[in-house]
């Protein structure tokens, strides 16, 4: 058995990764949307760990109540909502306070440089 997933690796990329990544990510957005902080994603996180062990258990016959594999679903989703938190904070952020900020990457902005000529 492996230490990672319990059930087989394409049962744990469609449901843990695709269905419950997606959730996250869609989660981390609207929580960063809203201009609250990360922590508040996190603790949904938890909730969303314990509905995807639920899956895994209902569809594949995974174990319900095993931390270990609840922990690690829950950090690959935290994780994700991480991402999409702070890739919706960055975008946000350059556009609300466009002379203030830029973009530097999907989930990075800085400050613009005090008199120069604005970014593009």
């Amino acid at each position: 058995m492996n230490m990672i997933w319990e059930v087989s690796l394409p049962e744990f990329i469609f449901i843990t990764i695709i269905l419950g990544g997606s959730a996250a990510w869609m989660s981390g957005r609207a929580i960063a949307g809203s201009w609250q902080p990360f922590w508040i994603a996190a603790l949904w996180m938890l909730l969303l760990g314990a509905a995807v062990r639920f899956i895994h258990f209902a569809l594949f016959s995974g174990s319900l109540l095993t931390l270990h594999y609840y922990v690690v679903d829950t950090v690959i989703l935290i994780a994700i909502a991480a991402l999409g938190h702070r890739a919706t904070r960055a975008r946000r952020t350059a556009q609300q306070y466009s002379w203030l900020y830029e973009k530097t990457s999907p989930f990075t902005w800085r400050r613009k440089p005090a008199g120069g000529t604005p970014s593009p």
